[in-house]
């Protein structure tokens, strides 16, 4: 852990050579958090090399469906209406991005609605890396008592104005991040920086078993209680730190996570990997952000040696599984 970070936020003086030469620190409100969903509002301050801010935009998008959970973005189907679609400012939000760094907090979340919006439009993302700021903070070893954005802010006294607003989201994590950054520069911290590949998988089929609620909108808990189909292949092991999750793997989730849980369950399973409710010598992962809690998956995988990734680790390895052997 770092001695003083409030020493080291100070601009150092000699600054890493191998960091970038800039930042877009980029928000994005969705409908949801499936495959299927679709962004309504976008913002993106750009920084320079040092994190000092250049500028920032922000647009409201069209969803061309039901803007879903308005209690939290606050975006109806009134003030969407004669909004742009995601095609319509494709170019714009390009501009912001084009040479930068994305810098996000969950960054795979918001990389991927990103990349699944350009699939649509028939373009790419110009984005070739990615920082997530949780996993920043963990390199940092920043006292925080969870991951959530607001933590990180009040950490480096950032006043949230209206929280799930994109424009004010991506501002309080511009100002998070510009003393993050400085105090990684000055203890020569490496940047936890991973490619960004463009998404070309997207769909816009309704989901199977939803039950829509009032106004037509499935909220994030709408899937019904179910059996996950049985993992069609055999368990190949423990995960080896450093190398490729393999079908068959089976992975075991523990503690709050950025992305809705069941999301993440989803995603292993459609992976080839098979989702675990409970941990035992078996298991060949546990994903958790907290290794060190007291929960008894956490306490177990101590106990059995099982290896531990953060939900941003996990994420990556999800891009990359390697497949069952044939037979």
């Amino acid at each position: 852990m770092l001695e003083d970070l409030t020493t080291a936020a100070s601009s150092p003086t000699v600054w890493p050579a191998a960091y970038p030469q800039g930042y877009a620190v980029v928000d994005v409100e969705t409908t949801g958090l499936a495959r299927d969903d679709r962004i309504v509002s976008a913002a993106v301050y750009r920084l320079d090399a040092r994190g000092e801010v250049e500028d920032h935009w922000y647009t409201v998008v069209n969803p061309e469906r039901d803007p879903g959970p308005v209690w939290i973005h606050g975006l109806t189907s009134e003030a969407l209406e004669g909004a742009p679609l995601f095609r319509d400012v494709a170019e714009e939000f390009a501009t912001r991005l084009e040479g930068r760094v994305l810098v996000a907090h969950n960054a795979v979340f918001d990389w991927q609605m990103i990349a699944r919006e350009y699939a649509r439009a028939r373009s790419e993302a110009p984005v070739k890396q990615r920082l997530c700021t949780i996993a920043l903070s963990k390199e940092l070893g920043l006292p925080l008592p969870n991951h959530k954005l607001e933590s990180l802010a009040a950490h480096f006294g950032v006043v949230q104005r209206r929280a799930h607003h994109a424009l004010d989201d991506a501002r309080v994590l511009a100002e998070a991040f510009r003393p993050s950054l400085r105090a990684a520069a000055a203890s020569g911290v490496r940047l936890p920086l991973h490619e960004c590949r463009p998404l070309t998988e997207w769909t816009d089929r309704p989901r199977t078993g939803q039950q829509a609620a009032p106004g037509g909108y499935r909220p994030t808990g709408w899937r019904p209680s179910r059996r996950r189909p049985a993992c069609p292949y055999p368990n190949p092991g423990r995960y080896v730190p450093g190398g490729r999750l393999k079908q068959g793997m089976r992975v075991a989730f523990s503690g709050d996570t950025s992305v809705e849980r069941e999301l993440l369950e989803d995603r292993a399973t459609e992976a080839g990997l098979h989702v675990a409710t409970s941990l035992s010598r078996l298991t060949s992962l546990l994903v958790t952000n907290d290794p060190d809690s007291g929960t008894s998956k956490a306490v177990k995988a101590r106990q059995y040696g099982t290896p531990v990734v953060d939900e941003a680790a996990f994420g990556q390895l999800l891009g990359d599984v390697e497949p069952a052997a044939d037979g």
